[in-house]
């Protein structure tokens, strides 16, 4: 009692405070069912359909190969993006980011909180897909790892800066209707899972663009090929870069 009562204890340093947002943000997430089923549970049945059908046949690799970097990119989406995004819109409604944005966190240790839980989960997720992938017959270039997270991080950067920007400017409901969609639009056409060869004529040539056309291409070049398509990762860079900007000039707090 008296250590607690100690004229001598200090505040919190602000390190400590994210480190702590940031295990609560990850608690949450985990904690979700709905968030679950989208971030591990859908990947994971999209990774075994992917490697019974002819669908990723003839580009470079087994299906597997050519599945799983996608996977992993489809998985980034959902944590940073879908999830992030939803979680955010509704404390946003209930008043809970104007609250912590007036506390000794503040609003940059909110928001460095809440990407240190989209990081901690996407790691456990690079551990689940990849040790199914590997019972499936996945077998990765050692040297591909560092690039392949390397590219994996920037592509939640520029997700979880998407997911901001929707959160912060829209009704949660419309959030919820917004983020839900494009996850499906995205995974299915926008060159994220299925590349952009086997995609119809009219999205060839637009899906490099998007960032889960750019992040699904560096991926699979990165994890395939053993290379950093520099296009796709400046790609992933503008992304990042324009929707965190936007988020900050437009993010409303309550």
């Amino acid at each position: 009692m008296s250590k607690l009562l100690s004229p001598n204890a200090g505040p919190a340093t602000l390190p400590r405070r994210i480190l702590q947002q940031g295990r609560y943000e990850t608690i949450t997430m985990l904690r979700n069912g709905e968030q679950l089923i989208l971030a591990v549970v859908l990947p994971l049945l999209a990774l075994a359909g992917l490697t019974v059908t002819p669908l990723l046949d003839g580009l470079g690799g087994s299906r597997v190969d050519v599945a799983t970097p996608g996977i992993l990119a489809l998985c980034a989406m959902s944590t940073a993006f879908t999830g992030q995004g939803i979680a955010t819109g509704f404390d946003r409604r209930y008043g809970v980011l104007r609250f912590l944005s007036t506390t000794p966190l503040g609003r940059g240790g909110l928001i460095a909180g809440k990407i240190l839980a989209v990081l901690v989960v996407l790691f456990l997720q690079v551990l689940v897909v990849g040790a199914v992938a590997g019972l499936l017959g996945w077998q990765p270039r050692a040297e591909a790892w560092l690039p392949g997270l390397g590219i994996l991080v920037l592509g939640a950067a520029a997700f979880t800066a998407l997911g901001l920007l929707v959160a912060g400017t829209v009704r949660p409901e419309a959030t919820l209707a917004i983020t839900n969609l494009l996850w499906i639009l995205l995974g299915a056409l926008g060159g994220i899972v299925v590349p952009a060869e086997r995609l119809p004529a009219i999205a060839q040539g637009i899906v490099h663009f998007l960032p889960s056309g750019a992040l699904g291409q560096a991926l699979r070049d990165a994890f395939i090929l053993g290379i950093v398509p520099f296009p796709a990762v400046l790609v992933l860079l503008m992304w990042t870069l324009l929707a965190g900007a936007a988020a900050i000039r437009w993010f409303k707090w309550n």
